[in-house]
């Protein structure tokens, strides 16, 4: 058997995401996060969740890559139980024999995803069309004799230099204001 768990390559997903999932958790697509949402009008992180995002089920926050990774039958009954946990007090399911269904069948969809040979990364792209949320999966295929490692590379900086806390991603593409 194969279930999905988050991968972090690099930090990313914590700008990305108003919740990133820590890397390793048992993952689903999560598209169900969305049900209610007019994608639409879904802006910034919200709208990057919706379209890119895999659910980390115990931190409830998103990965942008999820890695095929084999699982026992327990590994499996866990994920299904702690969905259905989730499910009950993140989402607001009536009841535990209804929210074990939908996971059951959440986990049963992110094993259908799995196909592919262990260690493969899969990242989804989701849109909306005539009120449906569709999805697409993909998997990502490392060049012949690479291994996971780092999406990109940094610049090494000096220890004594201070990352700047008041630092906003999106403010990098502004003119400076004159105060």
């Amino acid at each position: 058997m194969k279930l999905l768990r988050t991968i972090a390559l690099d930090p990313s997903d914590t700008f990305l995401f108003d919740v990133a999932a820590e890397p390793g958790e048992w993952a689903v697509s999560g598209a169900f996060r969305f049900w209610d949402c007019d994608s639409a009008k879904l802006e910034g992180k919200a709208r990057a969740a919706f379209r890119g995002g895999f659910l980390g089920v115990q931190s409830w926050g998103w990965s942008t890559l999820a890695q095929i990774v084999p699982a026992t039958e327990d590994d499996c009954r866990s994920l299904v139980d702690l969905l259905a946990r989730q499910l009950v007090d993140r989402f607001g399911a009536p009841d535990m024999a209804t929210a074990m269904t939908a996971a059951e069948e959440e986990v049963a969809f992110s094993q259908s995803l799995c196909t592919h040979p262990v260690s493969s990364l899969i990242a989804v792209h989701r849109a909306s069309s005539d009120g449906e949320v569709r999805e697409s999966f993909r998997r990502l295929k490392l060049r012949e004799g690479q291994g996971h490692g780092k999406a990109f590379s940094f610049m090494e900086l000096d220890d004594d230099v201070q990352p700047d806390g008041e630092l906003r991603l999106a403010d990098l593409g502004r003119e400076p204001t004159v105060r």
